[in-house]
């Protein structure tokens, strides 16, 4: 599990060392840094996954000389399948300190500390890795491990899923690509795969604990879906099929009518927030220990129990082993991740919130802490106030 992050120069952050527990909620005005957190993190994966990032052990006797790492053929890729952020002018932070600036990016994992240094390249998409440090990280007792174990992050080839804000629109058919989904279990960045990784793995069971849901008719990955999407829609049921001779997958779902029955309806007659929501369902189930999820905006285009429910459910796979790092500008998520530590689903230690609060050219964050009673130490202001600023003009 990734234990802190570091920025440097990257975006809207000239310094920052975040630290992050099993469920983290970025949360903030527009424009104050959240993305580009879950950015960087799949900055990292994609560099990696093309190749373009590798991480070779230091001697011994270098644990402790800072962030360094092997830089042949390797570097930051800009544009991929994760991300575009453009150029090295898009992600260079405006305030840079150094003469020639540099862009790094850090993480620990317990008492590993890996980081990568990039040079500034204002034209290019793949900014180069330096043989250098990188300013202002506290080190303490953290180590770089050795030995062939220690030649790539955990977090680089764990289970992986990033669902952007942009996600998949309400639609008959889905495209049925079995390396994506089947080969790498992977959702797509819009959700666009999830359909045809729960056709494949529709009869997968979700393994016992919170994610379970009391309701499903049973453990099958189906089932416990349309139980954890009927707390938004009470008695949905999905049906995902091949359709033979094309390369896409239907998707269909159905209600239970007064009789039993079930009537089968396109996506787009019931609604954008089924589907919506679906794949944010599907990543969190189909979730291991030691997966790592990135979320944007679960609560787009749901009902305010359904905002809270989806809190439930990234509480409930945090608790089972899985990472989600998710950013909200719901306060319903919020006090449903409080309430979730509340009820015991998750420790009070392992969720972690941050508050970020920018003025356009950099941004610093504030992070309240939860107690065994969903209380917050603090409430900054503007970590969702607007509710009471409202009501006092009203009333005043």
């Amino acid at each position: 599990m990734i234990d802190r992050l570091t920025l440097h120069n990257f975006k809207a952050f000239q310094h920052a060392e975040l630290p992050l527990g099993p469920l983290t909620l970025l949360t903030g005005l527009n424009s104050s840094g959240k993305s580009s957190v879950l950015q960087s993190l799949a900055l990292l994966r994609q560099s990696h996954e093309s190749g373009y990032l590798a991480v070779a052990p230091l001697l011994p006797e270098a644990r402790r000389a800072g962030l360094r790492t092997s830089v042949g053929n390797q570097g930051f890729l800009l544009n991929g399948e994760l991300v575009g952020l453009g150029t090295g002018e898009d992600v260079l932070h405006e305030d840079f300190t150094e003469d020639e600036p540099r862009i790094g990016l850090a993480v620990d994992e317990g008492p590993y500390h890996y980081g990568w240094t990039a040079a500034y390249e204002p034209e290019q998409n793949l900014l180069p890795l330096l043989d250098a440090d990188l300013p202002g990280t506290s080190e303490g007792e953290r180590e770089r491990p050795t030995g062939p174990e220690a030649e790539t992050p955990a977090f680089l080839t764990a289970p992986f899923q990033y669902l952007h804000a942009d996600r998949i629109s309400p639609a008959e058919f889905y495209p049925r690509d079995h390396q994506v989904a089947i080969g790498r279990g992977f959702l797509g960045v819009r959700g666009e795969h999830t359909v045809n990784f729960l056709r494949y793995h529709g009869e997968d069971t979700v393994p016992d604990g919170p994610l379970r849901h009391p309701k499903a008719v049973s453990d099958r990955l189906i089932d416990q879906t349309a139980a954890w999407m009927g707390d938004l829609c009470p008695g949905v049921d999905i049906e995902t099929v091949a359709i033979k001779g094309t390369d896409v997958v239907s998707l269909s779902y159905g209600f239970q009518g007064t009789l039993g029955a079930t009537r089968r309806r396109r996506p787009s007659n019931v609604g954008f927030g089924l589907t919506y929501v679906l794949p944010i369902v599907v990543a969190c189930l189909s979730a291991r220990p030691g997966s790592l999820i990135l979320l944007e905006n679960p609560e787009a285009h749901l009902h305010p129990q359904g905002q809270t429910q989806m809190a439930t459910l990234a509480a409930s796979a945090a608790s089972q082993g899985a990472q989600v790092i998710m950013e909200t500008h719901s306060d319903h998520v919020i006090n449903g991740v409080r309430l979730a530590v509340k009820q015991k689903r998750l420790s009070p230690g392992r969720a972690v919130f941050h508050y970020f609060r920018g003025d356009g050219t950099g941004v610093d964050f504030v992070s309240p802490r939860v107690d065994a009673d969903g209380m917050l130490d603090q409430w900054p202001s503007g970590f969702f106030d607007e509710l009471e600023n409202t009501l006092d003009q009203l009333i005043g």
